[in-house]
């Protein structure tokens, strides 16, 4: 989308660090916006869940562009972990042979459901020289240590620790403990010393790399920093990622730049909600789980699942069934008929009303009303909806000329960059 000609309109987005609604305010005015999405693990295939989130992160830049902020933004695949290296080596494959459909499969259901990529997908086995650079200057400044090969992270050596969750580091334990794993099960902290840099060990196999901190592997923990720093340097504008890297994990990145630089790692932090099955959060322990393909088999086209996935507030956690669906799919479908309406009228030439006039004319203020509040697309589609509704009848009564009705398609097509489900 072209460069808009005004000044970005105020943008209210929810910062998880501050726990309120804050003004934008770019890190660097006149500079394009830095933005970090989570990218997914590929060594198994995305939920709808997982898709919530990246939709939400779709629309924030997006909507960024819209009001006339140039955007970078890097999203990465996290293609070497615990979990991965166990499973390629259960299949008796390839780290590469384990991810690469996984990755196809995410750019095929992004395409589908028109989440756009941005041109670079950082990927973590292709950054760990950097996780090595990183790592080196950690244990310089002695914020890292070795113990048994592994090098690991003491967060009492940074004063900050936890901040964006909250930590009561009160609590933490006199007892030095080591926590080695890559992820732990669920919304815990883990009271300890986390991981950084993994030796090799017989249970890895062939995956491993050779380098100047040893035989081995970069810990997932320090993943994250490595693609950031390597791609986009070591201030962000925006962080974003699904709830639970609320616990440990963005916090973690957090204590690894900011150990390094000084400096704050990113303005602002936004966080998805889950989505529920049944009232619960999807997991393959409940059988659950919900894939886009599961969706579309039964008849749902993916406007419909944008639509549903992003008519809500992003932050609290979504309640999927059928009924839901349903209702979206009829919702999204009425709008869509109503604009098509407006699209194939044939208008007079002369004839309109001052209220017709003003009503296309609001079309986009009363959108960016809605969407500067936090990104509050619900608000956003409802006000869309009723204000094309009432054009509808303007037209139909030949109360709307052929002028103010380009003026409306014009305003709906530029929301629509921004929304993706109009047409």
């Amino acid at each position: 989308m072209k460069e808009r000609d005004v000044m970005p309109a105020d943008l209210y987005l929810y910062n998880t660090m501050a726990r309120s609604n804050q003004k934008f305010i770019p890190r660097h005015p006149g500079r394009p916006v830095k933005i970090f999405t989570c990218g997914p693990s590929i060594y198994d295939w995305p939920h709808i869940g997982n898709y919530r989130t990246f939709l939400f992160e779709d629309i924030l830049e997006r909507y960024l562009q819209y009001l006339g902020y140039q955007v970078e933004r890097l999203i990465n695949f996290t293609d070497m972990e615990d979990k991965a290296i166990a499973r390629a080596n259960e299949l008796g494959i390839s780290l590469q042979e384990l991810t690469t459909p996984v990755a196809e499969r995410f750019i095929r259901d992004c395409e589908m459901l028109d989440i756009r990529l941005p041109g670079t997908i950082a990927r973590s086995t292709e950054c760990v020289d950097q996780a090595v650079v990183l790592i080196k200057r950690l244990l310089e400044k002695q914020a890292a240590y070795r113990h048994k090969g592994d090098i690991f992270f003491d967060p009492l050596k940074f004063s900050d620790f936890g901040k964006l969750f909250g930590l009561d580091m009160s609590r933490w334990p006199q007892k030095r403990t080591r926590f080695r794993k890559d992820t732990y099960p669920g919304l815990r902290w883990n009271l300890g010393d986390f991981i950084l840099w993994k030796k090799k060990r017989p249970s890895d196999g062939d995956i491993y790399w050779k380098t100047e901190l040893g035989e081995g592997r970069p810990a997932w923990n320090i993943q994250d920093p490595a693609m950031i720093t390597k791609h986009l340097g070591r201030e962000l504008d925006i962080c974003c990622g699904g709830i639970d890297n609320i616990y440990r994990h963005h916090d973690y990145n957090i204590a690894v730049v900011e150990s390094i630089s000084g400096k704050e790692l990113a303005h602002y932090w936004l966080h998805g909600g889950h989505v529920k099955v049944g009232g619960k959060k999807m997991s393959k322990s409940r059988g659950n789980i919900v894939y886009l393909s599961d969706l579309v088999s039964r008849g749902f086209q993916p406007h419909h699942i944008r639509f549903f996935l992003l008519y809500g507030n992003y932050r609290r956690s979504l309640n999927m069934d059928t009924e839901r669906l349903d209702c979206a799919r009829g919702k999204i479908e009425t709008l869509r008929a109503m604009i098509n309406r407006i699209n194939e009228h044939r208008a007079p030439a002369g004839r309109t009303t001052t209220a017709a006039k003003n009503l296309a004319g609001r079309l986009e203020q009363d959108f960016k009303n809605c969407m500067n509040d936090n990104l509050d697309v619900k608000s956003a589609f409802d006000q869309v909806y009723i204000n094309i509704s009432n054009l509808l009848d303007f037209a139909v009564k030949g109360n709307l000329n052929a002028d103010i009705l380009m003026v409306a398609r014009k305003s709906l097509a530029r929301i629509n960059e921004v929304l993706k489900i109009l047409y």
